[in-house]
């Protein structure tokens, strides 16, 4: 286990090209997930050529129930169509929709 010890200057400089090579082909694999999955930012695509998505929806309106997202992935949004679960799935995450009613 202590091998890294025993290494001499020329082995550790040996290694140099191989610690980069690994860390680059990290960091581009971790990229190119993220955006095929939308990590990264919040909102991946909802309203982009907005500087800020904001939506109103008058609680008259809603009737006796109501079902929002809260993944920004629902191609209805700022309704839920049930993204979620297939985000969940894919990042490991446990996002799921507001849900208001009424009693």
């Amino acid at each position: 286990m202590d091998f890294y010890k025993k290494l001499s200057v020329e082995q550790w400089a040996a290694l140099i090209p191989f610690g980069i090579a690994c860390a680059a082909v990290g960091y581009g694999t971790k990229t190119i997930l993220d955006k095929k999955l939308g990590i990264g930012k919040v909102n991946p695509s909802v309203k982009k050529n907005e500087p800020k998505v904001v939506d109103m929806v008058d609680i008259e309106d809603i009737g006796n129930k109501a079902v929002f997202c809260r993944c920004w992935r629902s191609k209805k949004f700022p309704y839920c169509d049930g993204s979620h679960n297939k985000y969940n799935e894919s990042c490991d995450d446990n996002t799921g929709p507001l849900i208001i009613q009424k009693k």
